[in-house]
């Protein structure tokens, strides 16, 4: 008896591939955090090593990448095709005796390529997924770190992998703050990113618009912001940090007496500055963030997430990226880091020619 396997349902129009296995991030979190995780010698370890010393020093001592001892990052992933199909080669002589098909193991030159989906141009492809980590704080777009992994693996899941191999050899400065999307929307990311004393800005991945219930009548809302009982959004007061702890305030009153018993039909505290609450971060790192994401400062630095897409453009369509032919891991890192190596040289010239043209016009 046969049996037909179930096609697979295409993802929507610029929809990512679901996670495979839901709770792994929280799995991988965890046992980092309890057992520790050893910095093991990868095959691109002397490639970076080379261009953290030859290429990313450079840049920093020029303040390309932003304060090299404080700096902001940014963390994507994006397809990378290698072959339109497998490459493989049989370990048997079926095909010479007129077997077509047969069960016998093959040899594959890419045994690390896998299947993927990609958003973008709506089709499957074979090769890898490159996450890469490039500064936030570049006028540039400068890559930092690339990290190839199978292009079935979701970006949360290459996030946690690649930012802790980064973490392990970056040595020219810490991380104060990651600028990431939707996709890394989880609570086990923020609890990693805190053992990093690492600041996230990552938008909300909202699958409902219900809002969470609290002890009291005031509820909080899918981005983390309290809602009172007559349905407003309250306004951030500050942020206390000897308390770790956000205040809001009533939307309504305006710092002088009765004034929230003036706009409000139903009061629901007579408190010069009317009803307050307070918000901590340990309750719920992802909500109630420690910047708040109604902020103007927020969304401000938010901003600067989209810059690790044009990165990943120059290196793909500027750079050409893709068409290379190897069959090997190590000969596309090798490409990649040549990639990233012009890109940062292309900083250098760009930021050399300002600086002459800024000195004539001051001679002048």
């Amino acid at each position: 008896m046969s049996f037909k396997k179930k096609k697979k349902k295409k993802p929507k129009k610029g929809e990512k591939a679901p996670l495979k296995k839901p709770g792994i991030v929280k799995k991988l979190v965890e046992r980092f955090l309890k057992y520790g995780s050893k910095k093991k010698e990868l095959p691109a370890d002397r490639l970076f090593e080379f261009f953290e010393s030859q290429f990313l020093a450079v840049s920093a001592n020029l303040g390309l990448i932003g304060n090299p001892k404080n700096f902001g990052t940014v963390g994507d992933g994006t397809p990378l095709e290698t072959s339109s199909y497998p490459r493989s080669k049989p370990t048997c002589n079926c095909n010479a005796k007129g077997i077509s098909k047969c069960n016998h193991p093959r040899f594959y030159s890419q045994p690390d390529c896998t299947s993927g989906w990609d958003s973008s141009k709506e089709k499957y492809f074979n090769g890898y997924s490159l996450y890469m980590i490039s500064s936030s704080d570049s006028l540039y777009d400068l890559p930092l770190y690339p990290r190839l992994n199978p292009a079935s693996r979701h970006d949360s899941v290459s996030f946690v992998i690649s930012f802790i191999e980064f973490s392990q050899r970056y040595s020219l400065g810490n991380t104060s703050k990651i600028l990431l999307d939707a996709a890394h929307d989880s609570e086990a990311i923020y609890t990693l990113l805190k053992h990093y004393k690492t600041e996230p800005f990552i938008d909300l991945n909202i699958k409902t618009q219900k809002n969470y219930s609290t002890e009291c009548d005031i509820q909080i809302s899918p981005n983390g912001i309290p809602v009172c009982p007559i349905g407003l959004n309250m306004k951030s007061n500050g942020f206390d940090k000897s308390q770790n702890r956000r205040k809001w305030r009533c939307p309504l009153a305006r710092g002088t007496k009765n004034s929230c018993e003036n706009a409000c039909k139903n009061p629901c505290s007579n408190a010069k500055c009317g009803r307050t609450f307070h918000t901590f971060n340990k309750d719920n790192p992802r909500l109630f963030t420690k910047t708040p994401r109604s902020s103007k400062v927020w969304k401000l630095i938010y901003k600067r997430r989209t810059s690790v897409e044009r990165s990943n453009k120059r290196e793909k369509v500027d750079y050409l990226l893709e068409h290379g032919r190897h069959r090997s891991t190590k000969m596309w890192y090798i490409r990649t880091y040549a990639i990233m190596m012009c890109q940062h040289i292309d900083a250098w010239y760009s930021h050399l020619k300002e600086t002459l043209n800024l000195k004539e016009i001051i001679s002048a």
